[in-house]
């Protein structure tokens, strides 16, 4: 007879009773597996392997899918949202089931919801509905970047989108390595203001963005340039930039989304400063 948890494992860590069964684990090996706590039943008809991931565990117990942001964030790629919330789709008409410590968000959106975690593709167009633009464009630049979608999953999302907000998907590039730049693409865009993404500059090196052909921009993670040795890399880099002509303007996580006003302004009148000097 197949093990319970080696067969829940192997499809994943999670699994509806009556598919085990079809396996070959039987009620009483369930039964057993579960009360000597090498498998555990999430909710009626439904059991977990112990190695399943947190946000997985909550979704299936909410009665639903991973989805929107925690389904992307799941499949590695950079959301603006935080962690503690999951994203739950329960279908149409589905059922919510309460269970401890829930802080889910439940999506009722058509179709056959999955077991487990919904693909990519999938979670952008909940990730639209339930966010917006900027945090739709965001994780769809970061799934561009990092190959987790293809040209075809990209126009069924597109397809998906309202026709107002279809730009969005022409716009993206897999040049992006982080949201926060493409944050600020996406609001220079809206702008009207045409920038370059990673440009190699002599005796600089690569930069995020040059704007007018004389402008850096420069733009720091939440995780990045938070030691003494990379704010002084960024001192030189800067330094050797403005020796050969070039303005350097660097924006840290909080700034470019708590504080877009200041931002803004100090790009727009560098940019005034740069015409003048033309």
């Amino acid at each position: 007879m197949l093990d319970p948890r080696l067969t829940l494992d192997r499809l994943g860590g999670l699994a509806r009773g009556a598919h085990l069964q079809r396996l070959g684990v039987d009620r009483p090996a369930l039964a057993r597996a579960v009360r000597l706590g090498r498998i555990d039943r999430v909710r009626q008809g439904l059991f977990a392997s112990p190695a399943l991931p947190s946000a997985l565990r909550r979704a299936a117990s909410h009665g639903g899918a991973l989805t929107c942001s925690a389904a992307l964030r799941h499949h590695g790629v950079w959301v603006l949202a935080d962690a503690d919330r999951v994203h739950v789709w329960v279908g149409r008409r589905g059922r919510i089931h309460e269970h401890d410590g829930c802080r889910c968000g439940s999506h009722f959106f058509r179709g056959t919801v999955p077991l487990g975690v919904v693909d990519v593709e999938t979670a952008l167009i909940h990730l639209f509905r339930c966010e917006g633009d900027e945090s739709f464009f965001a994780s769809l630049e970061s799934a561009l970047h990092r190959g987790l979608l293809s040209r075809a999953a990209l126009l069924r999302v597109r397809s998906a989108l309202p026709a107002s907000a279809r730009w969005l998907t022409d716009l993206a590039h897999a040049h992006s390595e982080s949201g926060l730049e493409s944050i600020l693409r996406v609001r220079l865009h809206l702008l009207g203001i045409l920038l370059t993404a990673q440009v190699a500059i002599d005796g600089v090196g690569r930069v995020d963005f040059v704007l007018d052909g004389r402008l850096i921009l420069e733009v720091d993670g939440r995780e990045n340039h938070a030691g003494r040795d990379h704010r002084h890399r960024d001192l030189v880099r800067d330094a050797a930039a403005s020796a050969r002509g070039y303005e350097t303007l660097r924006f840290d996580y909080a700034q470019v989304i708590h504080d877009w006003p200041t931002v803004q302004a100090a790009i727009e009148k560098a940019l005034l400063r740069s015409s003048d000097h033309a």
